[in-house]
């Protein structure tokens, strides 16, 4: 019974502080965001309506964003209070050890993270989708395009254009078949590429194998090949890019790796969908990473703890997580790292600095 009361005690004072510091999180996210977008909307002349909807959608990506620090925020805010007012002292004077204090809270990162986990899955793509789809097409005003990155098909006057995969960012596509028809409709020209790079406003392909019809007869007339040529491509990397996406957010961990598997399949290089399927996964449990880290700093703090230390160390160690968590992304797109160790690199070196922080500060 004591115990129960004791860890609803410390769930209570745990999520009222996990409240406050998420709306503070979010608000700021949200604010920056609107900042970001007020030019487009009242370009636009976008009604009140879909501006709220848009921000609404935004939310679902802007929390699971932001919980990681909401999360550090919170307990080092509550094992830090309890310090300060002397109830972790009278905790241990009643035989709880630390262990029984922080287990409800680690559970409770635990629990989080497989619901986050489940969101990134189900919620966070549709959601982004929606947001997405609001700006570009409902203010915007542009056509409503399906923004993709595989099997795109394009026509352009006498052109049909197939691109297996694009990938915007290196300024490379991947399995382009370029047809070329007269008046009629008839096939003139046929041109594969295994891949192409954007350099001077203009497509250099690699491994090209051109092939001329007879527009009458459909006859092969002459096969060329070349290991480079320019290619008379209709579009440009920034055609391939998703307004406000900097990543792979509107697909789901499923999708990424079905896409993933498919494109090893047919040889093409999946890095960057595995990647991006690996981090979807790691990123949630961030916050049980996070409670862990969070417990020995604020017991080390002890009667120090306050409300600027807690905001201050928790938006400190935040920091110093994403831009280990993104340098180790980049190294997982180049190659350098497998997507394994790129994606979860930053949550076990943080788990492993919590651990040391644990012994050390029992030592």
């Amino acid at each position: 019974m004591t115990m129960s009361l004791l860890n609803r005690y410390v769930l209570r004072t745990f999520f009222r502080l996990l409240c406050l510091a998420l709306a503070a999180f979010v608000g700021l996210y949200l604010l920056v965001e609107f900042f970001e977008r007020i030019d487009d909307f009242m370009e636009y002349h976008a009604p009140v309506g879909l501006c709220v909807a848009y921000f609404i959608n935004k939310i679902p990506f802007i929390i699971i964003q932001v919980a990681p620090l909401a999360c550090l925020m919170a307990v080092f805010m509550t094992l830090g209070g309890f310090t300060r007012t002397a109830e972790l002292t009278a905790m241990h004077a009643g035989g709880i050890s630390l262990a029984k204090i922080t287990s409800p809270l680690l559970r409770m990162g635990l629990y989080f993270s497989l619901i986050f986990l489940a969101a990134n899955e189900f919620v966070v793509p549709a959601t982004v989708k929606q947001a997405r789809y609001i700006l570009s097409t409902e203010v915007r005003g542009g056509p409503a395009v399906i923004y993709k990155q595989d099997k795109i098909w394009l026509r352009h006057k006498k052109n049909i254009l197939n691109i297996r995969l694009a990938k915007p960012r290196e300024q490379e596509l991947e399995g382009i078949t370029l047809l070329s028809f007269d008046d009629k409709f008839h096939i003139r020209q046929r041109m594969d590429a295994a891949s192409a790079v954007f350099k001077d406003q203009q497509w250099l392909g690699n491994k090209v194998v051109t092939r001329t019809f007879d527009p009458a007869s459909g006859n092969l007339l002459k096969e060329q090949s070349l290991d480079k040529t320019l290619l008379p491509l209709p579009v440009t990397p920034e055609d391939f890019k998703v307004p406000g996406s900097k990543r792979n957010e509107d697909l789901s961990i499923s999708e990424l790796k079905r896409l993933a598997k498919k494109l090893r399949g047919e040889g093409y290089n999946p890095t960057r969908f595995e990647v991006d399927m690996h981090a979807r996964i790691a990123a949630p449990f961030a916050c049980l990473v996070m409670i862990f880290l969070g417990i020995p700093f604020a017991i080390r703090k002890g009667r120090g703890t306050s409300l600027a230390l807690g905001i201050a160390v928790s938006v400190a160690i935040g920091a110093v997580y994403f831009i280990l968590h993104a340098a180790l992304l980049a190294f997982g797109y180049s190659g350098t790292f497998p997507p394994l160790v790129a994606a979860w690199g930053a949550n076990i070196l943080f788990l492993l600095f919590g651990a040391w922080m644990f012994l050390y500060s029992e030592g």
